[in-house]
Parts: C-alpha cells; structure tokens; sequence
C-alpha cells in the first residue's frame, strides 16, 4: 500500500436499505480523481454491520467495478465471531478485484489478547483475502496490543493494521522483526501531519469521503514538505467534523455532505432522524467555504 490517505467510504442507502449503486459509484469516481491511495468498502462509516444481507455483495461487487483496479480496494467483513465473519468472506469469494477484508475483533462480548490472536489467525488460515487488522476499540471496548500484533504479523495472510493509536503504530514502525509489506493505517485524523512526518503515512478516515478536494491538497502539500498548508488543510477537516457533531447527528450531517457532492441516498443509520433544515444550510455554506462544492 502506497503513502496518502484512504477514505473509509460511506454507504449510500434508500430507507428500506436498499443500496444505492449509482451513488457508490460517482463516491469513488470523485475519490480517485481526488489522488485516494486506496480505499475501504463497508467500515465503520459505511455502517458495515447495518447493511442489509441481500445487499452486502452488491456492495462490494459495485466498489470494485468502479474502482477499476485503479487503487486497492479494501472490503470489511466486521461480525461477532470466526464463522459469522467467514459468512461474509464466503459471500465475496467471487469476486476479482478485493485486495483484502477488514474485521475489527468480535464486538459483542469483550475478549482478551489471547481471544484476539486465535480469532484473527484463524480468519488468516480460512481466507482467500489478505486480512488487515482493524483497532476500534471504542466499539469493541478492548484495543489490539502492539504485542499481539506483532505475533501475529508472522502469518502470512495477515498484511497490516487499521488504528488509531499512534503509539502502537509507532511500536510497530521500530520493530525489526516487522514484515516488508505489512501496511499501518493510522486513523487519529487530529495527527494525520505529524504522524506522516514521522513515516505513519497512510492514513485512513471517514471524513476523506466527504472532503476528497480537500484532502487531495493536504497530502499534495505532505507530499511536497509544506507543513504549513498541511496543517492547514487538516485543520478544515477538522472543523468540518466539529461542526458535524455540532449538529447532535454526525452522520445525518455527513449524509448531507455527501448528498451535496452528488452522491444520493441516505449515509446514516435507519434509526437516525434527518438534521434539520437549519442544520443542513450551516454544513452547505460550510462546504462551499471549503471549495467542496
């Protein structure tokens, strides 16, 4: 996996869940003609574990038709436990184009270290995919040690991690045991530009979806040592979050945002009421600031 950022894409749904394909689409055109490294297909602000079974593959069959092998393109599988995840691998298993699945460790119940290395090994042993670790612990309530990882970066299958504590990428960049190849996303957006001068330089995050424009001038200007526009770019980013949870609805206001960039349907939960009218006109003009729209 190259250096740049890799937008975690939101999923565009009608009300009754049904997957807007069209609108996927145009979402991925946009992010690849804004220099996206790679992307992930159904993570946490794709509402993975809320889509609908009969239109979990249509998912993913649709980002890699529009993906057009032209960056890699990452599809999370995230479910409670080995088999119920091998359910979702199995229903991909068809389908050319998949650079790797993505799982956080079982969310139901919490589980040890222990539990978390035999779950993700045994969905190494059980893949045709490469699988990439994915650390969220502030759903799964237990974070994926440094030391966890690093036992289980020996299999072969398992090709890199997804998270946001800086600390544990930066154990991971120091050891000399790590694989070549094994790919760190860090997913702290606060230190997206400090994390990539010290060499933690593929990032990932949801809010890329929404601020491709943006974020291809951030990494332009990463790309370039120009630390200060950088910084700058980030901090837009930034604000435009805050202002999304301003709302009291983070991802009806990201559906808003979306919906403006010409990607229809619904990117929140279907128990999530819309923002209010209101709401709505302080993210617009705020995208317009933004040179989104």
């Amino acid at each position: 996996m190259k250096k740049g950022f890799y937008p975690a894409l939101g999923t565009p749904l009608e009300m009754d869940g049904t997957f807007c394909a069209d609108s996927m689409t145009t979402q991925i055109e946009q992010q690849i003609g804004a220099e996206a490294s790679g992307l992930l297909v159904m993570g946490s602000m794709g509402n993975s574990p809320y889509i609908r079974d009969s239109e979990y593959k249509k998912v993913a069959q649709c980002s890699v038709k529009a993906a057009k092998g032209q960056v890699p393109v990452l599809v999370g599988v995230t479910d409670v436990s080995i088999v119920r995840v091998m359910d979702r691998v199995q229903a991909l298993s068809d389908i050319d184009g998949i650079d790797g699945v993505v799982s956080t460790v079982p969310y139901y119940a919490a589980v040890t270290q222990e539990e978390i290395y035999n779950f993700y090994w045994a969905l190494a042993d059980r893949s045709k995919f490469p699988v990439y670790l994915y650390d969220l612990p502030g759903v799964t309530k237990v974070a994926t040690d440094a030391q966890t990882v690093k036992r289980l970066w020996k299999h072969p299958n398992i090709r890199g991690i997804k998270s946001g504590s800086f600390m544990t990428h930066r154990i991971l960049k120091r050891s000399e045991d790590r694989p070549e190849g094994f790919s760190q996303f860090y997913s702290d957006l606060e230190l997206f530009d400090a994390a990539y001068q010290y060499g933690i330089d593929c990032n990932l995050d949801g809010m890329f979806a929404c601020t491709p424009k943006t974020a291809r001038d951030m990494y332009r200007a990463l790309a370039a040592g120009d630390m200060s526009t950088a910084g700058d770019k980030l901090d837009e980013i930034l604000a435009l979050r805050v202002l999304f949870m301003e709302t009291n609805g983070l991802m009806q206001a990201f559906s808003h945002a979306m919906n403006l960039l010409g990607c229809p349907g619904y990117f929140a939960k279907d128990y999530q009421t819309d923002i209010s009218q209101e709401k709505k006109e302080l993210v617009t003009d705020f995208m317009k600031k933004l040179g989104e729209i």
